[in-house]
């Protein structure tokens, strides 16, 4: 397929996230048109890591309904102070915070390992909540970074089976980053027929696929993306500091910077 050109980043103050999102919007759907594909079958999640409440807010009220966090205590401090979203998880999940994770966090992208499946299972158990899960594939076999190898990842949709509590529904992958959108292709494409095998040999349903963000999401949507992650090209790069919550000194609790 041709891959259209991509938009050229913009600083954060150059234009407003209302012209952002329509770009974006925009360039959803002509990919989603080249792969014979409906608008409706892609979820746009807006990547606020670091971004502070007050600008996430604008971003809800423009028109971004789907908000994704790297760390649950980021998500955990804003989302009492910005309008109604739904909040997913893209980092990965760590064990000691699923029971913050579940009280926010309706999709959970990048769980990575067996062990955290069966604490989530357990948790989830206690608590009701019942997030929709994803896998997240290390389809590069990259040493810096986490999840399942292509191989191991049969191990997580096992465990699942077993302890029958998480709702499994797809596949998530970050691929080595390149200034060519084509070359993460063959990393989109090999998590795609992953996923497919998987069903086959479990006789599962897996029908999510998180692959894509501001780089490289037109290339992802046209390999099967049903979760696209974008940060950058609908935020703007950011021109200070990254935002973080403090933590209270005598609880689990976070809470805004002053």
């Amino acid at each position: 397929m041709t891959q259209t050109p991509r938009a050229p980043e913009e600083d954060s103050g150059a234009i407003s996230f209302e012209e952002r999102l329509d770009a974006v919007e925009r360039r959803i759907s002509a990919a989603c048109a080249r792969s014979g594909r409906d608008r409706s079958e892609v979820t746009l999640v807006a990547v606020c890591k670091t971004w502070p409440p007050e600008i996430v807010s604008a971003a809800i009220r423009a028109g971004a309904s789907v908000l994704g966090e790297n760390r649950v205590q980021e998500g955990l401090a804003k989302a009492p102070l910005c309008p109604s979203a739904e909040w997913h998880l893209i980092g990965a999940l760590q064990r000691n915070k699923i029971r913050h994770a579940l009280s926010l966090f309706t999709v959970l992208h990048a769980v990575d390992s067996v062990e955290c499946l069966h604490d989530l299972a357990r948790i989830q158990a206690e608590t009701g909540a019942r997030p929709d899960v994803m896998l997240e594939v290390n389809v590069a076999d990259e040493a810096t970074k986490h999840g399942f190898s292509p191989q191991s990842v049969r191990d997580g949709v096992r465990a699942v089976l077993d302890d029958g509590e998480v709702r499994l529904v797809g596949l998530m992958c970050i691929p080595p980053w390149t200034p060519d959108p084509e070359a993460s292709r063959p990393r989109f494409r090999a998590l795609r027929e992953l996923r497919d095998a998987l069903e086959k040999e479990f006789s599962v349903s897996l029908p999510c696929l998180s692959m894509g963000m501001s780089g490289d999401f037109e290339v992802a949507i046209e390999e099967g993306a049903t979760h696209v992650r974008i940060g950058t090209a609908l935020f703007g790069r950011r021109t200070a500091g990254a935002w973080k919550p403090q933590r209270s000194a005598d609880s689990d609790s976070y809470f805004l910077q002053p």
